[in-house]
């Protein structure tokens, strides 16, 4: 599902490639904004592809959150929650911006010796790709690169194909990494230039893809745990993979698209999932503040009166499945005030209402009591990132490996996990100048909530294990429900997600249908009319028996 970040990616590329231009033509077929080899230059093609893959993964991260309840799902019903339409411009990065330009940038690149710019298109290209995979399945690639200008229906690979061709282009970048360049990349986004660390995230993206195959591969833990031996992959906070947003309001507006959205002159767009604010203020979770603004200190239906204009379901008896499960309903006391998953109730006028995006990782407002309606400037102004894989995500995933033989073995790596991240979201307090830095949750703080985690831990069962385990993922990767979306449907955890406000929305969400772009002009790709076909490495039954919660 598309957002405000699109505009930061055309504006950023439009200008490149506009500088590269010395007249304007227009008796024009071509796209004008878009890099051509007649413009050629090889930092305006890295560039581009840096920011078309921000793009890509910012967007895709927002869809696959609101499936986890990371995000709130607008939609009672499964098979209509993301319409094909919705996914046309995720694709164009991918196909149009991303692979376009690193085959056009590759033999520029290589005659100039500047093989880290390609290997850079490479890394991102493979994470790209299997996402793509794990979003829709079978998608092009041997023919969308082939060069064959003629094919404008190029046919689907398996996502085991797409999946070995990422690894190849891993293995290719790591190879060049490790070579020499006549130089580094005019603008890199990520690791200015830091040779070591892109080759840790390669090799990271590789224990990505091992983990997400363990299903079907019998040998993906022994090579995901043999790059764990190397100790060459992100394992430190100083080595997370994340871009980073700047401050400019317009022209172009490189602002989070999060703050974009809620730190405008009629107040917040977003709502934020009630499922997600609950487990926190339930754990006691230390990132609370940091992840979630209040503009409010009550909510109608909680502390204060029903409001049937604000908040129409406060004058509503929770559905008898949310009584069942013991789920929170409508709204959460103390001014936390967001959704519910599925809720399609319409906008009230409540933009000075809502609870907003916080200073972590959209760089608004630490929450620090003062109940102030959200502006524009606000906070850290916008000035945050993107996550995409971190330190504490990769102990998740190592938490996950060691539990596939015993759950309990898979403490010390959540424990190791929410403390780097707790550690990372703290450290952006200081980006809101104007906050109360004395409400901060403190040392004591963050121990308390370890160490409750840690006895819910012990005295869980297997399962119970595995819950919390699912839960702290999707916590812990708020900003980025990608990693999350997969580990649900490879395990069918955490089992205790809110469920649908509808009793019956359909089945759980295994995969997507094809952007509607593509499904209409390449002939090779046919639509799906369901959300319940299941990628190559979901092996698990087949919906609604798995997974267990809808």
């Amino acid at each position: 599902m598309k957002n405000s970040f699109k505009k930061i990616g055309l504006g950023l590329v439009s200008a490149l490639s506009f500088m590269a231009c010395e007249t304007l033509d227009l008796d024009i077929t071509e796209n004008p904004n878009a890099l051509t080899p007649g413009q050629a230059d090889v930092d305006f093609f890295a560039n581009a592809i840096q920011l078309n893959y921000v793009d890509f993964v910012e967007s895709m991260g927002i869809t696959a959150g609101q499936v986890v309840r990371q995000e709130v799902l607008f939609d009672r019903n499964y098979l209509n929650a993301f319409a094909p339409i919705s996914f046309n411009g995720e694709w164009n990065d991918v196909y149009r911006g991303i692979l376009t330009n690193l085959e056009a940038m590759r033999p520029l690149a290589e005659e100039s010796e500047l093989f880290y710019h390609v290997a850079m298109g490479e890394v991102l290209a493979a994470d790209a790709m299997i996402t793509l995979v794990d979003f829709f399945g079978p998608v092009p690639f041997s023919e969308a690169i082939s060069g064959d200008e003629g094919n404008f229906n190029p046919a689907p690979d398996s996502g085991e194909e797409v999946y070995a061709a990422a690894l190849a282009l891993l293995d290719g970048a790591i190879n060049k990494f490790n070579g020499s360049a006549a130089g580094g990349l005019q603008n890199d986004f990520f690791y200015d230039n830091d040779v070591d660390n892109w080759i840790k995230l390669a090799n990271t993206l590789k224990m990505k893809i091992y983990l997400q195959t363990r299903l079907v591969n019998p040998n993906a833990i022994s090579e995901f745990n043999a790059i764990v031996a190397s100790g060459e992959y992100i394992d430190e906070n100083s080595e997370d993979f994340q871009f980073f947003y700047g401050t400019n309001e317009n022209q172009p507006d490189n602002r989070h698209p999060r703050y974009a959205d809620d730190y405008t002159p009629s107040g917040a767009i977003n709502y934020q999932s009630n499922w997600l604010m609950n487990n926190m203020i339930e754990n006691g979770d230390p990132r609370l503040q940091y992840y979630f603004y209040r503009q409010v200190s009550a909510v109608p239906g909680q502390e204060i009166d029903p409001n049937e204009e604000t908040i129409d379901c406060s004058l509503e008896t929770a559905p008898q499945h949310y009584i069942d499960g013991g789920f929170t309903f409508c709204a959460l006391p103390n001014g936390y005030w967001g959704r519910d998953h599925g809720d399609d109730s319409g906008t009230p006028p409540d933009g000075f209402l809502r609870t907003a995006a916080g200073v972590y990782p959209a760089a608004g407002n630490f929450d620090d009591g003062r109940f102030d309606p959200v502006a524009q400037g606000d906070g850290g102004q916008g000035a945050g990132i993107t996550p995409i894989m971190l330190a504490s995500y990769v102990d998740m995933m190592k938490a996950e490996v060691a539990a596939i033989s015993d759950p309990a073995a898979a403490k010390p790596f959540l424990i190791d996990a929410l403390n780097k991240h707790i550690e990372k979201v703290q450290s952006f307090g200081a980006l809101d100048a104007s906050a109360d830095a004395t409400t901060a949750p403190d040392g004591d703080d963050v121990t308390n909530f370890l160490n409750g985690i840690e006895i819910a831990f012990d005295a869980a069962d297997n399962d119970g294990k595995w819950d919390i385990i699912g839960e702290q993922l999707i916590v812990t990767t708020y900003g980025n429900g990608l990693l999350p979306f997969n580990f649900y449907r490879r395990t069918g955890f955490p089992t205790t997600l809110q469920p649908n406000r509808e009793p019956d929305p359909g089945a759980v969400i295994r995969s997507f249908r094809y952007p509607a772009n593509s499904a209409n002009n390449n002939s090779s790709i046919t639509q799906r009319q369901n959300v319940t076909f299941q990628v190559f490495w979901d092996t698990n039954p087949a919906s609604p028996a798995f997974p267990v919660a809808n």
